[in-house]
């Protein structure tokens, strides 16, 4: 026999836990701040031990509330995959969360094959920079770059990531590029990024200490490569994007120089929707289409 506390308490305290703040996981669940705090309450007295300590204006887990909140979130993410099955809407339409770069460089040229190849969903392409929370967002899968550590989620490596510094042609030409050196004195775009400094180390440049340069910052590398190609500056980005603008001469490599910092981007999900259909025929699409293009295994 289950001794399970209320369930009503226990989807309060997965949402509050998801969050750390009463507010917000009100908002969610469309109750009020008083009757979360009451959930709470009734769930801390049946456990007989503090979920979360309130401090000032916020609500922090304690080390029983940490315990239990990724294990119940797991449990609700499988309770929503054993329903999704009989769902007539989850399975018509499929909602993709990835970044504005891999979003803009490649998904959205291909995005609409999937979509032919099954008429029947609908295909929602959804961009942030944020890892998409699969409890509270509508994405069914996620696209994002990392090293795969995801708790709770299913991670499989999609594309490798690697980077060189790349401008347009009269960029480099009037500002004569000649060697690695030659980029300390010309404007990076998104100077900030620590993929800089790494490169330059590797050409055999010294760094010098210090705060970053001052410079143009950019969110993301669609931008970065855009704004590259207008000549506003050399900007650090991956060759597999930009491949084809670089075969188009919009862009070019000034150095042969490509490093590393082990970075992929991941096809990501809950791990208890790893059988939902959409998901599996999504997965397989994408790796076929990105075997196409990518010249070795990543």
């Amino acid at each position: 026999m289950r001794r399970l506390p209320p369930l009503a308490a226990v989807r309060v305290f997965e949402a509050a836990a998801r969050y750390e703040n009463f507010t917000s996981a009100a908002a969610e669940l469309g109750m009020t701040q008083a009757a979360v705090s009451y959930q709470i309450k009734v769930l801390e007295e049946r456990l007989g031990a503090p979920l979360f300590r309130r401090e000032k204006r916020r609500v922090v887990l304690t080390e029983a509330g940490r315990r239990a909140a990724a294990p119940v979130t797991r449990a609700f993410d499988a309770i929503d995959a054993a329903f999704a099955a009989v769902r007539a809407d989850d399975a018509s339409v499929l909602n993709v969360s990835t970044t504005n770069t891999f979003a803009n460089t490649w998904l959205v040229w291909r995005l609409g094959s999937f979509q032919m190849a099954h008429p029947e969903m609908a295909v929602r392409l959804l961009t942030n920079e944020a890892m998409a929370d699969f409890a509270s967002d509508e994405a069914d899968v996620g696209i994002r770059s990392g090293r795969g550590d995801w708790e709770g989620l299913a991670a499989e490596k999609i594309l490798a990531i690697d980077f060189t510094p790349m401008c347009s042609a009269d960029f480099a030409e009037r500002h004569r590029l000649r060697a690695p050196y030659d980029l300390l004195r010309v404007p990076q775009l998104s100077p900030h990024d620590p993929w800089w400094a790494h490169w330059l180390r590797e050409a055999g440049v010294g760094v010098p200490d210090g705060p970053p340069r001052v410079g143009v910052r950019l969110d993301s590398q669609a931008h970065e490569g855009n704004a590259a190609m207008a000549g506003q500056g050399v900007a650090m980005l991956t060759p597999f994007f930009w491949r084809n603008d670089l075969a188009q001469g919009k862009l070019i490599r000034p150095f042969d120089q490509v490093s590393t910092r082990g970075y992929a981007y991941w096809l990501v999900y809950p791990e208890a929707r790893r059988g939902v259909a959409k998901i599996k025929r999504f997965r397989d699409w994408l790796i076929a289409e990105l075997a196409r293009d990518v010249p070795s295994p990543v």
